[in-house]
C-alpha cells in the first residue's frame, strides 16, 4: 500500500475493529481482497489501508476517492460496503483504473454496494 499520488483515485480499505476480521466476515480471505485491489489498481490508483472508518455494520468497507479531475467534475468519495470478494475488489480497482468517480461510470457490482455515509 502506498501514500496517495496526485492525479489518480484512491481506494481506502478499512481494516479497523470490524472490517477485515474473521469475526465480522467469516470465510472472507481479507488478504486476498487487499491483494486483488492492489494488483488490479496497478499504477492507475492508490490503495491504502486505514483504521476504522466508522460504518461497522457495512463491513468490509472501501472508500473510492476521486482524482483531482474527478473532483473538478463534482465527484465526491464513494463508500462501498461488503467488499469481501475478489470479484467486487477487481470491479472497484478496474473502475478506479478507468478514472473512478466523476470520470468513469461505476460497474454494477460497485453500484449495488454503494451507500451514503454522513461523515
Amino acid at each position: 500500500m502506498t501514500r496517495p499520488v496526485a492525479g489518480r483515485p484512491t481506494l481506502t480499505v478499512c481494516r479497523g475493529c470490524c472490517c477485515g476480521t474473521e469475526r465480522k466476515s467469516p470465510g472472507v480471505d481479507h488478504e486476498a481482497v487487499l491483494t486483488t485491489l492492489s494488483q488490479a489498481a496497478g499504477e492507475s490508483a492508490t490503495v491504502r489501508v486505514a483504521d476504522c472508518l466508522g460504518p461497522c455494520e457495512k463491513a468490509d468497507v472501501v472508500v473510492v476517492g476521486p482524482s483531482p479531475e474527478g473532483r473538478r467534475s463534482g465527484a465526491r468519495p464513494v463508500w462501498v460496503a461488503r467488499v469481501g470478494t475478489a470479484r467486487v475488489a477487481d470491479a472497484l480497482a478496474r473502475w478506479a483504473g478507468e478514472g473512478g468517480p466523476g470520470i468513469a461510470d461505476a460497474p454494477p457490482a460497485v453500484l449495488a454496494r454503494a451507500f451514503r455515509h454522513g461523515r
